[in-house]
């Protein structure tokens, strides 16, 4: 890539009040069907996202960028997922980036200005591309077979990759993968999405979130430069997958689905205030036995809620023992509003079931919140071990 020369540039502050947010929520939920059923790029709700500022609100101020923390981050991700979750994965994988170089500036000056000036201009948002075929997630241990190889100019990127999140809407890709030099070393390369030698495999064809195209992509011969690798340096004597364990910043993505959650409530309530079975004669929202289900996914919701910001807040007055629960954290987020959602679908029965009811992607969509890294089984063992070796 040709280095260019970006003017400076002042980023849009979103509006992250309630009354704001649920705007977002409401402008994105509005073609979430839509691209449920055609499994497109959510063109629509990554623009409303973009026009707010929300896909940038983690720029760093040094940038040009509101630098909003991790509170009100995630704040912007449960509206956006309880808008439409798969522009709230593609966003809160975007943030995610943008938080890591607010942290570590460990992007070429050149090429993060150029990401920038083409984020002020329309959604463009980045991914960091990790999982392979044989590999599996990266999250599990092992090394990518995606090599880079030394030029007299820099690097030449061959592989392919699975799941990767985004697809052709994607402006930069952050590739995981392994140098071909004496002594290997891992780590990620900067590829910009319209070099030569990328090709797109549509492969999803997903449960849930079936319109955050996330497709399995090929390298061949890409062409990078040098200063666009950026490895990763061993932990313990081995390479780790920076994913594998939850940090501070590591809640967009259970973020995202507390929001599902909340779209599952609101869809519950639409239909128990409109359903009137001739038997009963009143909606059976006046029922108990429905109000109670009810109260039932309010106490999910209002479990991962406090999780999610109860543990944050935790983080934010530098709390030394919230950083060993993080994983666990997640992991009972995930069994929150999971619980939420099946508890909606079961009570409604086959109601709940019909494409024409929108529990029914609420729950294709929910049940997405197990695959992100670290997994429950890899997180209870990892606690496990931590207890048992006290």
């Amino acid at each position: 890539m040709t280095a260019v020369s970006v003017s400076p540039i002042t980023l849009t502050v979103p509006d992250v009040s309630p009354a704001g947010l649920k705007a977002l929520t409401a402008e994105v939920a509005a073609t979430a069907e839509q691209y449920d059923r055609s499994g497109d790029i959510p063109v629509a709700g990554l623009e409303a996202a973009h026009r707010g500022g929300y896909l940038t609100a983690s720029v760093a101020a040094r940038f040009g960028g509101p630098e909003l923390g991790p509170f009100d981050i995630v704040k912007i991700l449960v509206a956006l997922g309880e808008g439409d979750p798969s522009v709230a994965l593609i966003a809160a994988n975007n943030l995610a980036l943008h938080q890591m170089q607010a942290a570590t500036n460990s992007w070429p000056a050149d090429i993060y200005a150029d990401l920038l000036h083409r984020s002020a201009q329309g959604p463009a948002p980045v991914n960091v591309i990790r999982a392979e075929p044989e590999l599996g997630a990266p999250a599990r241990g092992g090394l990518p077979k995606t090599t880079l190889s030394r030029t007299d100019s820099g690097w030449v990127l061959n592989g392919r990759k699975t799941f990767a999140t985004g697809g052709t809407a994607l402006a930069y890709h952050l590739v995981w993968a392994v140098t071909d030099e004496a002594e290997p070393r891992v780590g990620h390369v900067i590829v910009p999405a319209e070099a030569n030698g990328i090709t797109w495999h549509e492969t999803w064809d997903h449960l849930g979130l079936r319109a955050s195209n996330t497709h399995d992509v090929s390298y061949s011969d890409v062409e990078v430069r040098a200063e666009n690798f950026q490895e990763i340096p061993k932990t313990d004597g081995v390479y780790r997958d920076p994913a594998s364990a939850t940090g501070p910043t590591g809640f967009g993505h259970p973020a995202l689905y507390v929001g599902v959650a909340r779209a599952a409530r609101s869809a519950f309530a639409t239909y128990a205030r409109e359903r009137v079975p001739t038997a009963l004669g009143r909606p059976i929202a006046e029922t108990e036995r429905i109000q109670t289900v009810a109260g039932e996914i309010e106490a999910q919701i209002v479990q991962a809620e406090t999780l999610l910001y109860g543990t944050l807040l935790r983080v934010e007055t530098d709390d030394p023992t919230v950083a060993a629960g993080l994983s666990l954290v997640k992991v009972q987020i995930a069994r929150s509003v999971i619980a939420a959602v099946q508890t909606a679908v079961a009570a409604l029965g086959n109601a709940a079931l019909t494409r024409h009811n929108p529990l029914e992607r609420h729950l294709r969509d929910v049940l997405c919140v197990r695959v992100h890294p670290p997994q429950e089984d890899t997180a209870l063992l990892a606690a496990g071990r931590a207890v048992l070796r006290t």
